[in-house]
């Protein structure tokens, strides 16, 4: 008899309370994240603003009751734009900090440096800023991408500008590295959809501002739109120097630029200054994403306004702890990656959302905005006008 009443006993504590995972980063009352990204540096606007608007959604979990009882650790670690730093970093949180998942990961050049690291040790990555096609094709097993990709951007760019303002002659600016390569081959991409090539191509050295050279060369090449491709910093530069220089050429770029901090940088002087993006605008409150990306904000950080990357950071977020909640609270690596999968059009409230083993890029929505008056605004086409660029 004593034995069936503690059999019981041991039976209801099985049902009661979640097992203790085996897997590093898990506890019955714990799920430990890693994010490394730039916290500092050139692109520190980027992964701050990754962080903050992941840590909204995350606080919020948690003063809630977390995801069937655990509660969401995000450890943050800066790597500075900086491949070599992010090597480091990843490594050290996924050997020493044990975390169960990494997570907002920020560049094509940092993300690729730290793709065998991820692919030898099985630990998935989710949300990382970028577009790159290299983290896309062939889909690598334990990387999701929420964001479209810069073959996304750069095919809507292309058309818009060739549809709504007839241009042919298209130029690229780019920073020397994979990043820069990936959006260089998008704009060689859609052109070609087109029958067109690049008149012209000029680099700079990524970390720095030294865009004079860059753009001496494509002033003699007389291109109609220069497509950028970098960080907020160095194409303010450029877009300053450009407007000095009277380059005749419409300007555009993709959405790792980091709008808000571009428009921080350039005000007027960005007018007419066309950005691809991945997020809904941030200012149509409309849309319950944003009202509840914007809610979450205010309520963990009063002072921050939403916009276009701490708007990513919530959305990267709450794609995430959807599949953790859908995972259940037997959680594990390969449940959370099966409830990622699974996830087919999923209606955020202003952004669809599906992955299948197939595809691990949840959304390719492509939205336009443009500079003018110093503000960005949301935009359908490109307008015709030519007195807001540098023309």
């Amino acid at each position: 008899m004593l034995r069936t009443i503690v059999a019981a006993l041991m039976m209801s504590v099985v049902f009661l309370v979640p097992a203790r995972a085996s897997e590093q980063g898990l506890t019955a009352s714990r799920i430990r994240l890693g994010m490394v990204n730039a916290q500092t540096g050139a692109a520190a606007g980027l992964g701050q603003g990754m962080r903050s608007g992941a840590m909204a959604v995350f606080d919020d979990i948690n003063a809630n009751g977390g995801i069937h009882g655990r509660q969401i650790e995000l450890l943050v670690d800066d790597d500075a734009y900086e491949p070599d730093q992010a090597i480091d970093a990843t490594l050290k949180m996924i050997e020493d900090k044990k975390v169960f998942a990494l997570f907002g990961f920020v560049g094509t050049p940092t993300a690729n440096a730290v793709l065998p690291i991820v692919k030898e040790t099985n630990t998935p990555l989710i949300g990382v800023f970028s577009g790159a096609m290299v983290l896309r094709q062939p889909v690598v097993p334990e990387v999701f991408n929420i964001r479209a990709s810069y073959d996304d951007e750069l095919d809507v760019l292309v058309t818009r500008f060739i549809e709504d303002r007839g241009a042919k002659r298209f130029a690229v600016f780019y920073q020397d590295d994979s990043f820069g390569l990936a959006g260089l081959h998008g704009t060689e991409r859609a052109l070609k959809l087109h029958g067109l090539q690049v008149v012209a191509k000029a680099a700079f050295q990524r970390g720095t501002n030294a865009v004079n050279g860059g753009l001496a060369t494509l002033i003699d090449t007389d291109p109609d739109v220069v497509i950028m491709v970098g960080p907020y910093a160095p194409l303010a530069a450029f877009i300053a120097s450009a407007r000095e220089q009277k380059l005749n050429a419409s300007l555009a770029t993709v959405s790792f630029v980091g709008t808000d901090n571009l428009v921080k940088l350039v005000g007027t002087t960005g007018n007419g200054v066309v950005i691809s993006q991945v997020v809904p605008f941030p200012g149509d409150h409309s849309l319950p994403l944003v009202q509840q990306c914007e809610t979450l904000l205010a309520k963990q950080l009063p002072r921050m306004n939403l916009g276009f990357v701490n708007f990513e950071g919530c959305i990267t977020a709450k794609v995430l702890a959807m599949a953790l909640e859908k995972a259940g609270p037997a959680l594990t690596r390969t449940a959370m990656v099966e409830a990622l999968e699974s996830m087919h059009e999923k209606d955020l409230g202003g952004i669809r959302v599906s992955f299948t083993p197939k595809n691990h890029q949840a959304s390719t929505a492509v939205f336009l905005t443009m500079i003018t008056d110093g503000k960005i605004i949301a935009i359908k086409t490109i307008p015709k006008s030519t007195d807001l660029t540098a023309r």
